[in-house]
């Protein structure tokens, strides 16, 4: 089959992988209908992770092609979503909604589901069916149910956005962005998108929001606190992962609100005595994205909402370096692959 690695910062190529195979009675092999290129790949991309030929990708939708003994919730011709972890679904820490910390966790990315096929370990836990075979205007928005909307999603339930709450989302990449939505449909009053690029602007206010802020650092803290009487938001979505990032959400936050992070940390330190003083909640990580399927698959599958808007580019497998020069450039918030 055909695949995408990262042979260095900077290079990437499609070539020939094996095809997977059963390994353990729990696995299923999909056959991808579509991938993408994600914000998080662009770390190794850009050198900041390690990166000597490494197969990449870690959202997939498609239909299953072979199942293990073991498999009992998927078959043979199901169309699936999955998230960018794999999880049992069972243990005990699945079973409090943190799938993405499953005792037996799989990162998807070290398979690699830029590609043609992929095996899935532990289907049972990960894979989640549609309720039939989808129209293929909703396969891009059930692509991005596998990490950027049930990442955006899980941040803005972090925050406790809801009903009555006013909302920051620093970052606009396509997990911001998912996040406004999120916001939107979990009855959030007011929604301030941090962003400098129009384009994103338009998209965020497309996806419910109500304000634009610019400013970033301090000054965006400055202009937040100005938009909120001086006392900050109730709910802050941090979905970048840099020490100014973090530290916008931290500080447009008003003490006893909630900051949901799921932005990637690189090298981001928290000063003790000021998240001390802050009275803020902090609550994130990798998003539990298996959590969420079953509610978004249907929001999607019932058109309430159209994630698949954050891909603003779609190429072939094939031109998937394309696609890693785009993102770098900035010029797409996100890459649809075609497979």
């Amino acid at each position: 089959m055909r695949g995408v690695m990262l042979n260095k910062p900077g290079d990437v190529q499609v070539v020939d992988r094996p095809d997977p195979v059963i390994v353990e009675p729990t696995d299923a092999i999909i056959k991808i209908a579509a991938t993408c290129v994600c914000g998080s790949d662009l770390w190794p991309y850009r050198g900041d992770d390690p990166a000597d030929h490494i197969p990449m990708g870690h959202e997939y939708v498609g239909t299953v092609t072979a199942i293990g003994d073991a498999v009992k919730n998927v078959a043979v011709g199901d169309f699936v979503v999955g998230s960018f972890f794999a999880s049992d679904n069972t243990c005990e820490i699945c079973q409090t909604g943190y799938q993405s910390r499953c005792v037996h966790a799989h990162i998807m990315g070290e398979i690699g589901t830029q590609a043609e096929y992929a095996r899935i370990p532990l289907a049972d836990g990960t894979l989640v069916a549609t309720p039939g075979q989808p129209d293929p205007v909703l396969i891009p928005s059930l692509l991005a149910a596998s990490d950027v909307l049930g990442t955006g999603w899980f941040a803005a339930v972090a925050a406790e956005a809801g009903p009555g709450k006013t909302v920051v989302v620093v970052g606009d990449g396509a997990v911001g962005l998912l996040g406004v939505l999120a916001a939107k449909q979990l009855g959030a009053e007011r929604i301030i998108a941090v962003s400098r690029h129009p384009d994103r602007q338009k998209l965020a206010l497309e996806f419910g929001a109500t304000d634009i802020v610019e400013e970033r650092g301090d000054d965006g803290v400055a202009k937040i606190k100005e938009l909120t009487g001086g006392l900050g938001a109730h709910s802050v979505i941090e979905a970048v992962g840099t020490q100014e990032s973090m530290m916008q959400a931290i500080r447009s936050t008003r003490p006893g609100g909630h900051v949901g992070y799921v932005g990637v940390s690189h090298d981001v330190d928290l000063p003790g005595l000021e998240l001390f003083f802050s009275g803020i909640h902090l609550h994130g990580g990798p998003a539990p994205v298996r959590r969420f399927l079953p509610e978004l698959i249907d929001l999607i599958w019932n058109r309430t909402i159209d994630p698949g808007k954050v891909f603003d580019l779609t190429l072939p497998l094939e031109e998937a370096a394309e696609g890693y020069k785009a993102m770098d450039e900035r010029r797409a918030t996100k890459v649809l692959l075609t497979v």
